[in-house]
């Protein structure tokens, strides 16, 4: 018997929540706006042994076939100022909330930080999975706890930045987590003494192109918006899911090795001795920006982004990503990871 609680969708078109445009279909569906009916769906007897996928905004995944289980859609909203301390200001967001219109809502507030993460697609909740980041900014650092539903223990907890293990797109809900927590909500902390963050050479020179030496974070914001609608295509026009390959991280020697063969290699030297190399530029060298395999294609403007020129299957664009990591490897030997998941 289901519940009441929920409102249950049998053979459901996945489309229109996932960026890329791809048409797969889920066995069911069900819309979670509270917590209550989380919890109802996952004590059913009936729903809780179907495999379970749950979806926000759809903008780090590719469906590669039909799913065959229950898609949880995690619509929960929410947003307000919960707290403030001598030094920072605590922001919290339901899972729901789309990412950018947050970002937004926080700078009409007056409580800048998180305007270097302007414009990303998806949702709140898949924010801190992801870390997502951006022009020098990860969400990592700003995040001060995420509240998830622990399906093995049946139970909502708190995790603090900490516990979460942020590293560059990664953190504990890849790993310890995966498949157990369900994010409900993020909590943020935003510091009161404010400074842009402009080591992103990019981001520097397009601010100082139109004289904005000490911006505002409502600038810097403008200027990461313009940056990325040039560079990037609107899912909404063009399915895809932002960058699709990580920026492979390499050891100093292999760098010095690199640039002996490549002496244009793009990279940048992290904290940790490492160099995170260009992903985008070594696959624009291989040739393939701009070109297409059937529906699924590479954009013209970014060779990190993967494009649905049409009716692009997930298997169209697991097939252009393979293509690309050969070519990659075969000429830097490099591996590149894919972003999104593939489910």
């Amino acid at each position: 018997m289901i519940s009441s609680l929920l409102a249950l969708q049998s053979d459901f078109s996945l489309r229109s929540l996932n960026t890329l445009g791809i048409n797969a279909r889920a066995q069911g569906y069900i819309r979670v706006e509270d917590v209550a009916a989380l919890q109802a769906t996952l004590r059913d007897p009936a729903l809780n042994v179907l495999p379970r996928l749950v979806l926000g905004g759809g903008s780090n995944i590719v469906l590669t076939k039909d799913f065959p289980g229950l898609v949880l859609h995690m619509c929960m909203q929410g947003r307000a100022v919960v707290a403030k301390d001598a030094s920072a200001t605590y922001v919290r967001a339901a899972a729901g909330e789309n990412w950018h219109d947050f970002v937004q809502w926080s700078l009409t507030q007056g409580l800048p930080g998180l305007e270097n993460l302007s414009l990303i697609p998806g949702t709140v909740g898949a924010a801190p999975i992801q870390n997502i980041g951006a022009y020098g900014v990860e969400v990592g650092e700003l995040l001060h706890s995420v509240e998830i539903f622990d399906c093995a223990q049946g139970r909502v907890r708190e995790l603090d930045q900490l516990t979460c293990a942020f590293a560059y797109r990664d953190s504990i809900f890849k790993h310890e987590l995966a498949g157990r927590a369900i994010v409900l909500a993020a909590t943020f902390r935003l510091p009161h003494a404010w400074r842009p963050r402009l080591d992103y050479h990019e981001l520097r020179q397009e601010l100082e192109g139109q004289g904005l030496i000490q911006p505002t974070a409502q600038q810097v914001s403008q200027v990461v918006i313009h940056i990325r609608q040039r560079k990037l295509p609107d899912p909404a026009v063009l399915g895809n899911t932002g960058s699709f390959f990580k920026n492979p991280l390499v050891s100093a020697a292999q760098r010095t090795q690199l640039l002996t063969e490549h002496p244009q290699l793009v990279s940048h030297a992290q904290p940790d001795g490492r160099y995170k190399l260009a992903a985008g530029w070594m696959i624009d060298q291989c040739g393939w920006k701009g070109k297409s395999v059937g529906a699924a294609g590479v954009y013209e403007k970014q060779a990190l982004v993967l494009v649905n020129r049409g009716q692009a299957s997930g298997q169209d664009i697991v097939h252009l990503a393979e293509l690309i990591q050969h070519d990659v490897e075969a000429r830097f030997k490099v591996r590149l990871e894919p972003e999104p998941l593939f489910v």
